[in-house]
């Protein structure tokens, strides 16, 4: 081998050690994911448990199809009243699109700065669906987890926000609610320290090969759909670690994680893309929707099929980890 061969084989060898390295550390997540039975629900969870089905089956039941303006309107008016009776003062952040009027709304649990930790969902569902799980399950974690932490007194103030339109024709464009969020938040130059988008984690399985991921997804996760996943940009894998890692230390439940790059099918697939588009560290938690859930944006996506116990187990612990972040 000519010297000039041995150069470029030690340089290539070292960018593929390096690339592996990296895509690693992008995989690597803090603690073990529980791998026990799963255990009843106590007292707190159970409670938890009745609010979330009321949730949904007000979302996907009593209001339905959330996409025309007056199931909208019904669905702003709900969120608002829980809001409301959870202690918590409401208002509205108006947008237009293509003529017609949308909602976002917000609620704050004040802390000592104005550092934000921010829970938000989007409450609106695919045409020609009642989206019990896309995204009425979103919806109802943000407000449970309003619920659970009303009254506590944060370091860090955390907004509990609900976004207007998320599905298509809105989805990936400027006519997302998100959208017109975070860029009210970059005009006032607020500062968000964590931004946890709720999309679709009210359903789990433990059947085998009940879980599939993206071709182009790395090898070696589970293939039982029965846990709930961290996903993250490659800007947020800290945030992500922060999320997983509390959850891990204080909620039996199955979790998994990655900070993956935007170009791996699926990672943006909710709110949070327009957040990374701005520079703000933001986490997607969810049950992973269409790679799992068999109704996904289907008419079958009505409030029975949501496996209930263990959404309930999971918004808990998240309601820990929205703690813990604010702390």
């Amino acid at each position: 081998m000519t010297p000039a061969r041995f150069v470029l084989g030690a340089v290539l060898l070292a960018i593929l050690l390096g690339l592996a390295g990296l895509f690693l550390s992008l995989l690597w997540m803090p603690g073990k994911s529980y791998d026990g039975q799963f255990k009843p629900l106590d007292e707190q969870e159970k409670k938890s448990e009745a609010r979330l089905r009321e949730d949904v089956q007000v979302l996907a039941g009593a209001i339905g199809k959330r996409y025309t303006p007056e199931n909208l309107d019904q669905a702003v008016e709900y969120i608002e009243s829980v809001l409301l009776q959870s202690g918590y003062k409401t208002s509205e952040q108006d947008y237009a699109v293509e003529k017609q009027q949308f909602k976002n709304i917000e609620a704050e649990l004040k802390g000592e700065s104005s550092d934000l930790v921010i829970v938000c969902a989007h409450y609106d569902s695919v045409v020609g669906t009642a989206g019990a799980n896309d995204n009425g399950s979103g919806v109802a974690a943000t407000l449970e987890i309003a619920r659970l932490l009303s009254g506590k007194c944060p370091k860090k103030t955390i907004r509990f926000v609900l976004f207007g339109t998320e599905e298509p024709p809105f989805f990936r464009s400027t006519n997302m609610g998100s959208y017109h969020y975070a860029m009210r938040c970059k005009e006032r130059g607020e500062k968000i320290e964590a931004l946890l988008d709720m999309e679709t984690l009210g359903y789990y399985s433990d059947e085998p090969d009940s879980q599939r991921y993206p071709s182009n997804f790395v090898p070696g996760y589970p293939t039982k759909g029965n846990f709930i996943t961290f996903v993250g940009n490659s800007n947020s894998k800290s945030l992500v670690e922060k999320c997983i890692g509390v959850f891990r230390q204080t909620t039996p439940f199955p979790s998994e994680g990655v900070a993956a790059p935007e170009w791996v099918t699926g990672v943006d697939w909710a709110d949070q893309y327009w957040f990374w588009k701005l520079n703000y560290p933001g986490v997607m938690i969810t049950d992973t929707a269409p790679y799992r859930y068999p109704y996904y944006h289907d008419v079958k996506d009505t409030p029975d099929k949501l496996t209930y116990p263990k959404f309930a187990r999971v918004v808990y612990g998240l309601s820990k980890v929205v703690a813990a972040l604010s702390m």
